[in-house]
């Protein structure tokens, strides 16, 4: 229950605001407020949680209530980010102007590229023009001031004087991004340059695309003008700027709610900007806010093209939050509904796999394997990964091929360097390329402590048992808690005759486990009589040093 003293209510409102709890966070400073504590960081919280949670008119009631009540507080940041917005949310653009006027707070790409969106909400496109043009001048910003003077002249069917810009000296700053793209592509489009639109889809994007892609695609080819809607109101203009700014700052040394707060006003001012949606979606999931992040994906409709990302991403979001049985069938109905999407394939063989599904993750990398028509060196992944799945299926012959592919594609990957090497080393084939390899692997990460222990092994299969101790004893500093290499380096210990260091090291494999590869009993047994009786009684050769090389 939330308790009704205004002490708790704060207390627990500052916890549910670190936790990201925009639910709690909500239900405790409604309390407060209604309590008469209206003290900027409650109003302030108060605001920025009912944003997250999609609530804007409440947000906006909050921010003019702050405004009114405290000048100093009114230009706080947030509180100008949510007012800015509410004003051109409701066509006030003269009131908007005043309002940016009056403030240096937010920083100059943000109140100028504002301010020129503002300018053509006033149909003042002779100065929102200007306005750009400053911001273009600012170092770094360029990309930035030319995609959206690009977007405002697009508005007003200037499609030529739009091109120019997206395919000028910011172009590759503008390509950088998937809505630069789709609004170069729809402004050939308008210019009956249907063509060259999709030498930039492929340019760009390669041969393989995505549903929304390739239905772009598909339009364009048969001769369609595609309408211009990345952003046709200077409503959707600004809308543009927060996700703009939004996705710049997401994963930078930003605070990730300050993102967060930029993609849900992104929605607020043009709903039809599913990036917002999914960029939005992503940051609820990296907070932990798994239910609001599988609801926020489901805000993108059925019928949308990008509806496959949103379905894919609530299914990661869904693994996050051990609900593994509903991630999976949820990317099965996506590959049911669009078969013929690799990627689609390759979720769900990851996903499998990390549940040791391997079995099935193997087939659904099969899939994904048999609709990549020509392999990039970015598909190495996929071979790997159905490696993996193969090897634990007993599938051995298919699996030592399809590392050797994605060795093919990515030459020197010490991952597949590694996992290959290793799978030698455990079936007794090919020891001197398995070494050769997991010591290219070594040399490529030298500081991967699985790896290291990888090459100890593989030394030890050798009989080069002194050599694999060096090497083991390093891994260990690396992976101290790791129950294989703890295990492995007991088997050296055993096997240059440091008994009692080897028993250490076993009841420490024991203490860490389980572990995946390590089977616990035959830890015990080789506790209780030793590696050599153990070899012995698995009917395995015994221990025989080899000459140190």
């Amino acid at each position: 229950m939330v308790s009704a003293q205004p002490a708790g209510a704060y207390l627990a409102a500052r916890a549910a605001t670190g936790d990201h709890d925009y639910q709690q966070a909500t239900a405790y400073y409604g309390q407060l407020l209604q309590a008469g504590v209206v003290d900027m960081g409650v109003a302030e919280s108060a605001m920025t949680a009912q944003i997250v949670l999609g609530n804007y008119d409440k947000a906006a009631a909050i921010a003019e209530q702050i405004a009114a009540s405290d000048a100093q507080a009114a230009d706080s940041q947030p509180v100008f980010l949510v007012r800015l917005a509410n004003a051109v949310g409701e066509g006030k653009y003269d009131e908007a102007m005043k309002l940016v006027n009056g403030t240096e707070n937010i920083g100059p790409l943000f109140t100028q590229l504002y301010r020129a969106w503002v300018y053509v909400g006033q149909g003042n496109m002779s100065d929102a023009f200007k306005a750009f043009d400053q911001v273009a001048k600012m170092p770094g910003l360029q990309g930035f001031a030319d995609y959206h003077k690009a977007l405002a002249m697009a508005q007003v069917g200037d499609f030529e004087s739009a091109e120019k810009i997206l395919s000028g000296g910011a172009a590759d700053a503008i390509h950088a991004t998937r809505r630069g793209v789709m609004a170069h592509v729809e402004v050939l489009s308008n210019l009956d340059r249907d063509a060259d639109a999709v030498a930039l889809l492929k340019d760009v994007f390669g041969e393989s695309l995505d549903p929304q892609l390739a239905q772009l695609r598909k339009r364009l080819e048969a001769g369609e003008t595609v309408p211009f809607d990345v952003a046709n109101t200077a409503r959707e203009g600004v809308g543009e700027l927060y996700y703009s700014v939004g996705a710049a700052l997401a994963g930078g040394d930003v605070s990730d709610t300050i993102p967060l707060v930029h993609a849900r006003i992104a929605q607020w001012l043009n709903p039809k900007n599913v990036d917002a949606t999914l960029l939005a979606a992503s940051i609820l999931d990296q907070q932990d806010q798994h239910d609001l992040a599988i609801a926020t994906y489901d805000e993108v409709p059925a019928d949308s093209t990008v509806y496959y990302a949103a379905e894919l991403g609530k299914a990661e979001t869904m693994m996050r939050a051990d609900r593994a049985d509903e991630a999976i069938k949820v990317v099965q109905g996506v590959a049911k509904d669009d078969p013929e999407l690799p990627g689609v394939w390759v979720s769900l063989g990851d996903m499998l796999r990390r549940e040791q599904r391997f079995a099935e993750a193997a087939d659904a990398y099969q899939q994904a394997l048999s609709r990549l028509q020509s392999p990039q060196p970015r598909d190495w992944f996929v071979y790997y990964a159905a490696g993996i799945a193969d090897e634990r299926s007993d599938k051995w012959d298919r699996a030592e091929g399809e590392f050797r592919k994605a060795l093919e594609l990515n030459p020197g990957q010490p991952s597949v360097l590694n996992y290959l090497g290793y799978s030698y080393v455990e079936k007794g084939e090919n020891l001197d390329e398995a070494l050769k390899m997991i010591r290219q692997a070594v040399k490529a990460s030298p500081d991967s402590g699985y790896i290291i222990d990888s090459l100890g092994w593989a030394l030890f299969r050798l009989g080069r048992y002194g050599e694999a101790v060096k090497e083991m004893e390093k891994a260990i500093t690396l992976e101290s808690v790791d129950p294989l290499v703890n295990d492995h380096l007991g088997d050296a210990y055993w096997a240059v005759g440091r008994k009692r260091e080897a028993q250490f090291q076993w009841k420490r494999a024991i203490a860490f486990g389980p572990g995946e590869d390590v089977d616990m009993d035959r830890v015990k047994r080789k506790l209780e009589v030793g590696l050599d009786a153990v070899l012995k009684e698995e009917g395995a050769p015994p221990l025989k040093a080899q000459p140190v090389q």
